[in-house]
């Protein structure tokens, strides 16, 4: 009877490791079909939602709820033509006016790091470095062009100087949150090891500010499209604002709304350059992890 009831036992326990010896590959299976269950719905639904969107637009929808006319909100199958009839035009404006906001979005955000560090470098005044460049920032586009266009002339660096102008805060305001925003524990660790001030620096503010510095670039790749636009929209022979201002002033309105899409495009696209750059070098991060 003993013997019976052991042989019962040793059953019931390799039954028991067989099963949770599988738990861990059930889980990941499991897991596996959640996350692309999940990536599924990020593509679907706003795949559906704009092809909705486009529907509505496309049957005036929109038209009648706001008591628009045709002339002042084309249809999509209207703009569509005209981007066929004038491709070449706007593939070389865009192109234009692409290269002013990346390079104005990289003098920038060179120039507002610089700014940050060197505020956090001399926290005496560094705050009151930060109020100054938030100042210069806050001065509206419409009153810099014409100053810019003074300055550098009315070829690409005026508008190249705008957009640096543009997006300089957005960089200096968040690098140094990122470097002056330590944990004071990582910060006595390393001053327990004797760690130097240019080395504290280096490997601990500069690396905890590397989350902030992509929020800045981030919010400075649509900044930078609008800077671009609205000086081309005042001073400019060439680019998509030019061809905006000058499609609003002779009512070539499906035109208008190319360089409208092409635009928002471009910004997206940058935005999405920025995303996956910051997956690559943030790989690191919590948020990147979870």
């Amino acid at each position: 009877m003993g013997e019976k009831i052991a042989d019962h036992k040793t059953w019931v326990e390799s039954s028991v490791e067989q099963e949770t010896s599988s738990l861990p590959f059930t889980f990941s299976i499991s897991q596996k079909r959640t996350s692309r269950k999940k990536n599924v719905r990020k593509v679907l639904l706003p795949l559906i939602a704009g092809i909705l969107f486009l529907l509505l637009w496309q049957y005036q929808v929109f038209h009648r709820i706001f008591q628009l006319e045709t002339y002042q909100l084309p249809i999509p199958t209207s703009i569509g033509e005209a981007f066929v009839e004038n491709f070449s035009t706007l593939i070389s404006f865009t192109g234009y006016t692409l290269t002013e906001a990346f390079f104005g979005m990289v003098i920038g955000s060179a120039l507002g790091f610089l700014w940050a560090i060197l505020a956090a470098a001399f926290p005496k005044w560094g705050k009151s470095a930060l109020m100054l460049i938030v100042a210069f920032n806050a001065v509206p586009i419409v009153a810099l062009a014409p100053i810019m266009n003074l300055w550098f002339g009315n070829g690409i660096g005026s508008r190249i100087a705008i957009v640096t102008i543009t997006t300089m805060a957005a960089m200096a305001i968040n690098t140094y949150k990122g470097l002056m925003n330590v944990n004071p524990l990582a910060l006595d660790l390393m001053y327990s090891y004797a760690a130097k001030k240019t080395k504290v620096f280096r490997y601990l503010r500069i690396t905890n500010s590397l989350p902030y510095i992509f929020t800045a670039l981030k919010i400075n790749t649509t900044a930078s499209m609008i800077g671009a636009l609205v000086g081309e929209f005042f001073y400019s022979s060439k680019g998509l604002g030019y061809l905006l201002s000058n499609s609003i002033k002779i009512a070539q309105m499906p035109l208008g709304w190319c360089c409208i899409v092409i635009a928002s495009i471009g910004g997206v696209l940058f935005y999405l350059i920025m995303e996956g750059l910051e997956k690559v070098f943030l790989s690191w991060h919590t948020s990147e992890r979870t």
